[in-house]
């Protein structure tokens, strides 16, 4: 695209400055003289000084007519070049130099030649010196333009010092704030993000206090939230943490600071510092971590903080939005193929202490290699089953409600050999080896048909998916002497 741009560009500076070119030639060598004999003669027929005074006015036009093409072929050239070094040469993949620049580039050169050309028309008139004795047309232009070069000299200044370019995110106190789209030499464009557009001229811009978030920095921000005293801040900063972390456009350079900011009448203000990838995003990254911690809190049973005003002093447990009837949670695990061998005894008991997770779309409900001691059963949503293949994330199945996932983490404690990630909002149920153990201890028999559903289950995952190296290592060893192991059951 830049270089059929190029080529437009270039093949119309040729034609015009050819066209302009050859008026130059053919004027005063073919068309000047005989122009100038011809209105000599045709007003000087009658009138001698009648046709002198045609050629000296016929002369100064053809000296005007001169300084117009000069000039034309002027402008074309500075405007190519101008063009070669500003949109070509000095352009970078971060940011385009601003317009001013080159406009006062080609200001420049532009009163640099009209006074060379000028002067090479008429010789004996004297533009410096016209300029400097006019003082009351100087002072006339002086109070016209007195805003517009307050405007140019305050854009010099704010592009020789560059304290941001475009594309940083700016905040000016009182006007607002937005990504700064254009700098010029009248003043400055930002684009709010609510899609408006405000124009501050480089004057004003110029006494105003400016916070700058540069595109190319790692710029921070400040989200906040409380608990009740109840709940551990050691592992409130752990979980929180970790949920930041995998919050799209936080920066995996510099992990995610939680700490408390303040033991508050209501309960632990806690503070989090996270840094941006593109800052010009962080009210939408704001929103997502805040979701991510109320979904986290739900999981972890962690209470919000809210005001009260009571008697009596009591801790109330905050009623889990998503909690599940009893009888659910026995019906949902009752139809999972690998809890097919325990009795309705033992299933009872595992739902009475299974607990109940939710995630939010685009979580991950566990990560490839996180070692694991829990399965889960997906009660509500959807998740897709995801490994990394090539640096890229490959969806090799997607799972709905009634399916189950991470069973070898459970019964063996291997690591998680794929990503889990929640496609919508997820309920799942998380059955913990500390769940498990009791039941295989009293009846150590559910060990070998366990460890016979699991084979078979790993044979079929096997085919389905042909990704299997991290398994090969496990399958040295039978699954009913790692259950064994892993439980520490004995023979």
């Amino acid at each position: 695209m830049r270089n059929s741009n190029f080529k437009k560009k270039f093949v119309f500076f040729l034609i015009f400055a050819g066209i302009a070119t050859l008026l130059l030639i053919l004027v005063p060598s073919f068309i000047e003289a005989p122009l100038k004999d011809y209105v000599s003669n045709f007003f000087g027929a009658n009138d001698g000084r009648m046709g002198v005074t045609a050629a000296v006015l016929f002369d100064q036009l053809l000296r005007i007519v001169k300084i117009i093409l000069w000039m034309s072929l002027i402008v074309s050239i500075i405007r190519f070049v101008n063009y070669l070094i500003f949109s070509t040469a000095l352009r970078s993949n971060d940011y385009e130099i601003s317009s001013l620049l080159r406009n006062v580039f080609s200001i420049i050169l532009y009163i640099v030649a009209f006074f060379i050309i000028f002067n090479s028309q008429y010789p004996n008139i004297d533009l410096a010196a016209l300029f400097t004795t006019s003082t009351i047309l100087g002072v006339i232009i002086g109070l016209a333009l007195q805003d517009t070069l307050g405007n140019l000299f305050s854009g010099l200044a704010i592009q020789a010092d560059q304290p941001f370019q475009i594309g940083d995110v700016v905040t000016i106190e009182n006007k607002g704030s937005g990504v700064v789209e254009n700098i010029s030499w009248r003043g400055v464009k930002i684009r709010t993000f609510q899609n408006k557009l405000i124009v501050i001229s480089n004057s004003v811009l110029g006494k105003e206090a400016i916070e700058v978030a540069p595109r190319d920095n790692l710029n921070a921000r400040l989200v906040f939230f409380n608990t009740l005293y109840d709940n551990s801040p050691a592992h409130t900063i752990q979980v929180i943490r970790e949920v930041v972390r995998q919050v799209e456009n936080v920066s995996t350079k510099l992990r995610p600071i939680v700490r408390v900011k303040n033991l508050g009448d209501n309960g632990i203000d806690f503070e989090i510092k996270y840094w941006l990838d593109d800052y010009s995003k962080f009210n939408d990254t704001d929103a997502l971590i805040r979701q991510r911690i109320w979904y986290a809190c739900q999981r972890e049973n962690i209470e919000f903080a809210y005001p009260t005003r009571t008697i009596h002093i009591e801790t109330k447990t905050q009623d889990n939005v998503f909690f599940e009837a009893g009888n659910e949670v026995f019906e949902r695990l009752s139809s999972v193929p690998i809890f097919a061998p325990l009795s309705d005894e033992e299933t009872q008991k595992l739902a009475e202490a299974s607990l109940v997770r939710v995630f939010a779309p685009d979580e991950s409900i566990v990560r490839q290699g996180q070692k694991g001691s829990s399965m889960f059963v997906i009660h509500r949503g959807t998740v897709n089953v995801q490994i990394k293949e090539n640096g890229a994330a490959k969806t090799l199945r997607t799972l709905r409600e009634g399916d189950f996932f991470g069973e070898m983490g459970l019964l063996t404690g291997e690591p998680r050999t794929a990503t889990v990630l929640a496609v919508d909002e997820t309920e799942v149920l998380e059955i913990n080896n500390l769940c498990l153990k009791p039941i295989l201890e009293e009846n150590p028999e559910l060990v070998d048909s366990l460890s016979k559903i699991i084979e078979e289950r790993r044979v079929i995952l096997d085919k389905l998916e042909e990704h299997s190296k991290e398994r090969e290592i496990a399958d040295k060893t039978s699954v009913f002497d790692s259950i064994k192991k892993f439980f520490g059951l004995k023979d």
